[in-house]
């Protein structure tokens, strides 16, 4: 789960990393106010939205005087920001962060990520803050530094010593910044933050370290155990389809394709989808309804990948082992009645009760079509979505 910068912030402040005097507004009177009480000569209006990229999309603002931070909330406040992260239909902006700016002598990168390959957080560093941290692996890979920090003994001081040499930090710097980074590990291990990331981390001409810019992700899995973070969801940055899934506990992604898929199984989904593609289509979603789905789970799906208006075929990819495929395919049936679908359905079961299920489907009544396998269910449905079946 992503959170808004001013949120990320505010959860820094409180682990003691020091970040811009700002607030958070929702009107432009409210951004003009903001500056106001703030005070300064400069300030910074940032679109607050689930993305990174604004500052090439417009979506922050360098200005000097509130009568400008003003003008500049209007312009953000209300419209839909298209990032190189958004795709082109973009996030809706809600509310817009208003910051001091800050009198910046360098920048520096900095990031926590957990390392599910390794069972490891990594730390990583660089010297040059304030880009896209892909680009600068990809152009400079020297002026990264990844240092692996094993959970069962924590940030150890040798690290940190590693860290500053490679920044090249003043001596009256070393002890700020390595209480920094042990503050950085720490939130992310009490949090069960997936990743945190500081871009920039600047140094002032004060010689004090600020997070000018932060990104925080925060494992779903977790978020049993922090109702605090799970009451900072924003519904507002997701795709209206993925809410609807959350809802109902299903995995679903909206992809580009129009061949919708409904799967139980993450690496079944991804083979189904691989498949698709291989018999020439675009699958349009990733859709896992759990390996335990119940029948009025699979209606709800269903229900769900047919309101996608670019869908021209639907393959439905069960394999029944904790669930019986005799009461997938009466949940099939009922959603395919109260639906009204008139697109073509392929249906593929295996497992337990699938011949039952699947003689349930042909009986039905309904423009139903099943497979006698995986690779025939792709097949079948490319045919369709082509006009072919």
């Amino acid at each position: 789960m992503n959170l808004h910068e001013y949120q990320t912030k505010q959860l820094l402040a409180e682990y003691g990393i020091d970040v811009p005097a700002g607030e958070v507004a929702a009107t432009a009177g409210q951004a003009g106010a903001a500056a106001g009480r703030l005070g300064g000569a400069r300030w910074v209006v940032k679109a607050q939205i689930h993305a990174g990229g604004r500052a090439e999309a417009d979506g922050v603002h360098l200005v000097d005087s509130p009568a400008q931070v003003e003008q500049s909330a209007k312009a953000l406040l209300g419209r839909r920001l298209a990032t190189r992260q958004t795709g082109p239909k973009g996030l809706p902006v809600q509310r817009v962060l208003v910051e001091a700016a800050c009198d910046i002598a360098r920048e520096l990168y900095l990031s926590a990520v957990v390392d599910r390959g390794r069972q490891r957080v990594l730390l990583l560093v660089s010297a040059s803050g304030g880009v896209e941290i892909e680009e600068l692996a990809d152009a400079q890979p020297e002026s990264l530094l990844s240092v692996v920090i094993d959970p069962v003994v924590g940030l150890q001081p040798y690290q940190c010593r590693r860290i500053v040499f490679f920044l090249g930090l003043a001596p009256a710097l070393i002890p700020a910044f390595t209480g920094l980074l042990g503050r950085v590990y720490q939130m992310l291990v009490d949090k069960d933050l997936s990743l945190l990331e500081i871009n920039p981390l600047v140094i002032t001409r004060g010689e004090a370290l600020v997070a000018v810019d932060a990104k925080l992700v925060v494992d779903e899995n977790a978020l049993y155990r922090h109702a605090d973070l799970q009451a900072l969801y924003d519904s507002s940055q997701e795709d209206d389809k993925e809410r609807r899934a959350r809802e109902h506990g299903l995995n679903y992604i909206t992809l580009d394709g129009d061949i919708a898929c409904m799967v139980n199984g993450a690496g079944l989904a991804m083979a189904t989808m691989d498949l698709i593609k291989l018999h020439g289509g675009e699958p349009a979603n990733f859709l896992d309804v759990g390996g335990g789905t119940t029948a009025e789970r699979v209606a709800e799906a269903f229900k769900l990948i047919c309101s996608d208006g670019k869908v021209k075929a639907v393959l439905i990819n069960i394999f029944g082992g904790i669930v019986r495929c005799d009461l997938i395919a009466e949940g099939l049936i009922a959603a395919v009645r109260e639906v009204g679908v008139s697109l073509p359905v392929v249906v593929r079961l295996e497992g337990t009760n699938a011949v039952t299920g699947r003689r349930l489907l042909e009986d039905s009544g309904l423009a139903m079509t099943t497979a006698a396998g995986l690779g025939d269910a792709a097949q079948k449905v490319v045919d369709a979505a082509r006009g072919n079946g």
